[in-house]
């Protein structure tokens, strides 16, 4: 695994990773990382999933798969870890293997591949584990909300405040969750709102020959808790009766039969499913609207900024969206979208059927959203994240 010598050497850590590509597994980490490929000779380190192959090199950058648990059961990184062990407490059992796992395959990776600057992505587990066996190597840490909103025990909290202080710059999705880091122990001259971007220009090429489907509301995510579709559904049994509409909802999770059964008698709602990246494309093209309904979790967890918006807007959709941290601070109510009280299905309603009622309204939050998705391409984020890592090994090296 040599390097190129003119080029500083990166490791990426985190959790979440496609094992292959269109799998529905959300691709910001793998995205951003192959960007940051580009700048540096740079090895992804993630743990194993499923239908994953043990090692792949993509564009030049190394992605190795760790594995933690016996193959049969190993699930706890395949979607999201904290909705994962909410859904079947069993996979509790494979926290401490995974923590000793990623813990030794990262002191080995370190001595092998002799990285200048990590990036951590989550303060939990990747932090905690770098805590242990990377303290020799500066730090950016990059969170992208469950481990800000949802992990409140007094572990966890003494865990973040140690891996916040060794961090030599820390990044978060939005200005809430900045606030909250600083609070943590994160220096506040070193914490900064900065999202992982998202890949707009691959998804405009890959949406060619598609248009609006007049009332195609899109919902795309996990379905799970957070992300709100039993507030969606419930919102759309009360849109005016004459509005021509239909629901396609993409994505898979642990309430998928629960929603489904909710939706039973609405016959305007399709459930896809896991979608590749050209079918998303393809959806967002045929949208009319794009409905972002997220909700704070009972467990406390919610969505920082979801990548699913910055892509919609890119693809210059009509965005409906919750009022929370994060997601207004890209949707600009009445200007680049619609913004509505979260956990509110008559406010969702309305906002749908407005948009969907509107032609003119329609296409003018549709060209604001495109202009200010700019500030979120992965293009844009990986220049701002390559200069945050080489001020990180500067810094060492001074």
């Amino acid at each position: 695994m040599g390097s190129m010598v003119d080029r500083p050497r990166l490791v990426v850590v985190a959790s979440t990773f496609p094992a292959q590509a269109g799998d529905g597994t959300p691709a910001f980490v793998k995205d951003l990382s192959l960007r940051l490929g580009q700048t540096f000779d740079t090895v992804i380190l993630v743990p194993r999933v499923p239908g994953a192959p043990r090692e792949e090199r993509i564009e030049g950058v190394t992605i190795e798969r760790f594995p933690f648990f016996p193959r049969r059961w190993e699930d706890l990184a395949q979607g999201a870890i904290i909705e994962n062990l909410r859904f079947d407490r069993r996979r509790w059992l494979q926290v401490p293997p995974f923590f000793l796992a990623e813990a030794f395959h990262l002191r080995r990776l370190i001595r092998r591949h002799r990285p200048d600057v990590l990036h951590l992505h989550w303060i939990i587990p990747q932090g905690a584990v770098a805590l242990a066996v990377g303290r020799k190597v500066p730090w950016v840490v990059s969170t992208l909300g469950g481990d800000v909103y949802a992990l409140q025990d007094p572990l966890s909290r003494r865990v973040r405040r140690a891996v916040l202080r060794r961090a030599h710059a820390v990044t978060a999705y939005n200005a809430d969750m900045r606030d909250r880091l600083v609070e943590a122990g994160a220096d506040p001259a070193r914490a900064y709102v900065q999202t992982l971007g998202a890949d707009i220009h691959g998804f405009r090429r890959l949406a060619g020959g598609h248009a609006p489907v007049p009332g195609r509301i899109l919902f795309v995510g996990r379905l799970v808790e957070k992300k709100g579709v039993t507030v969606l559904l419930d919102a759309v049994r009360r849109l005016p009766e004459g509005l021509d509409w239909s629901l396609e909802v993409a994505g898979d999770g642990p309430l998928r039969g629960a929603l489904e059964e909710q939706a039973s008698d609405l016959p305007g709602v399709t459930f896809r499913g896991v979608s590749s990246r050209e079918q998303l494309a393809a959806a967002y093209a045929q949208a009319s609207v794009v409905v972002v309904p997220s909700v704070p979790a009972s467990s406390g967890d919610q969505d920082g900024l979801p990548t699913v918006l910055l892509e919609a807007m890119g693809m210059e959709r009509a965005v409906v969206g919750s009022d929370l941290p994060g997601i207004n601070e890209a949707l600009i109510d009445g200007e680049t979208g619609l913004l509505v009280p979260p956990g509110d299905p008559d406010a969702l309603a309305g906002a749908l059927a407005r948009v969907l009622g509107d032609d003119d309204l329609r296409t003018r939050l549709g060209e604001a959203a495109a202009v200010r998705s700019n500030d979120y391409t992965v293009e844009a984020c990986a220049k701002r994240f390559a200069e945050l890592l080489t001020t990180a090994l500067e810094a060492k090296r001074r």
